[in-house]
């Protein structure tokens, strides 16, 4: 039995997790991106286990291959896009609440709500 969500860039999928941390592989169709985000409590690490794209944290811009990791910072901006192949990342989080309402979104292709990290809708 698997837990993979489906989300409209593609679909994450909950591996395990332990006091402080939880670990998800993603998966980024062929010309996707997933929202323009921070998150104030989770520090998040990415490694690219297939595929290609562009990873983004703050205004450093990395090209995406099998082997990449990024280290994104609590409270960084940051994205990543699946160039012509899907983008298979494994993301540790690392915080006090590893929650999906920790996202506050900038930039979203896919119109949805932009949020504060409480949940609350941003105009």
């Amino acid at each position: 039995m698997t837990n993979v969500v489906a989300r409209p860039w593609g679909w994450f999928e909950p591996l395990g997790g332990g006091e402080g941390y939880l670990v998800k592989r993603l998966c980024i169709r062929a010309g996707q991106r997933i929202s323009l985000q921070r998150h104030h409590h989770r520090s998040e690490h990415w490694v690219v286990v297939a595929g290609s794209g562009t990873l983004l944290c703050e205004q450093h811009s990395v090209q995406a291959q099998p082997g990449t990791t990024l280290l994104i910072p609590c409270g960084a901006v940051h994205r990543a896009s699946a160039g012509e192949q899907d983008l298979l990342i494994v993301e540790v989080q690392r915080g006090e609440l590893l929650s999906e309402d920790d996202i506050e979104r900038f930039a979203d292709d896919y119109q949805r709500p932009t949020r504060s990290a409480s949940g609350q809708v941003l105009d």
